[in-house]
């Protein structure tokens, strides 16, 4: 895929239509096919193919299909937390379960 022009969000979505209808071809799968396995209409794809815009829901069932999430993996992010903040969530944690207290009145006394 030709690098993304930031300039507008019409280019974009053109150019994800443009990434989903080429990777469909490929894999050589119909319209119809695609929308039913997404469990979409076939419009809704139809629209994406051709930049208009859809719900991230539908493109990401859409992807999932083409095996193409590798796409998303930009988004992925890594825990940037110090090395002091882990170790005082590690601290924090849990490290085994206790028995709850008791009062002494729950206890049968026998009387």
């Amino acid at each position: 895929m030709n690098e993304i022009s930031y300039t507008n969000d019409q280019t974009i979505l053109k150019q994800i239509g443009s990434f989903v209808r080429q990777t469909r071809i490929r894999q050589h799968i119909t319209q119809n096919e695609l929308a039913e396995k997404a469990a979409i209409s076939r419009s809704t794809l139809s629209l994406l193919e051709r930049g208009e815009s859809i719900s991230l829901d539908n493109l990401i069932k859409i992807l999932r299909i083409l095996d193409a999430l590798y796409a998303l993996e930009h988004f992925q992010t890594t825990d940037t937390s110090s090395p002091l903040q882990l170790a005082k969530q590690e601290k924090a944690q849990r490290k085994r379960a206790r028995n709850q207290k008791t009062t002494g009145f729950e206890e049968d006394l026998g009387w």
